[in-house]
């Protein structure tokens, strides 16, 4: 029987693929600056991973119920780099965004936007390395 519980780990991987490519490919653009198409599609994957984290963080935060609860201080690393992951994709999307319209690519704020999705990249390998923790226990 399907469980609404079960979404969260079905669209959970969806966020960390997607943010950690989207990462990659502006990495990639700033290395080979003639293609401008890595810029784009970074872009896109950083819009597309604000999203996907919301779903995510929506699963499992109104969904999952007491799974959570069980888990004592994993489950609450967990939830806290979740957090941190949906707060930093949003400001650092936000920010690009800005630069976007604001027509700033070429200066030195594209760095600095570089530099918070690193850490939306960074926090969502520490979330599901703990989700993974989570449901697979102490390794």
């Amino acid at each position: 029987m399907f469980d609404s519980s079960h979404l969260h780990p079905m669209v959970v991987h969806f966020p960390i693929a997607i943010i950690m490519v989207g990462f990659l490919a502006d990495l990639a653009s700033l290395i080979f600056k003639k293609e401008k198409c890595l810029s784009t599609m970074g872009l896109y994957l950083e819009m597309l991973g604000v999203l996907a984290a919301i779903v995510a963080f929506g699963t499992g935060h109104f969904l999952t119920g007491d799974t959570l609860e069980g888990a004592g201080h994993l489950g609450e690393m967990h939830e806290l780099f979740a957090t941190l992951t949906l707060c930093t994709i949003i400001v650092a999307a936000f920010f690009r965004i800005l630069i976007v319209y604001l027509k700033k690519d070429e200066t030195y704020l594209k760095y600095v936007a570089m530099g918070i999705f690193f850490l939306a990249f960074v926090f969502v390998g520490i979330t599901g390395f703990f989700g993974g923790m989570v449901v697979y226990g102490n390794i």
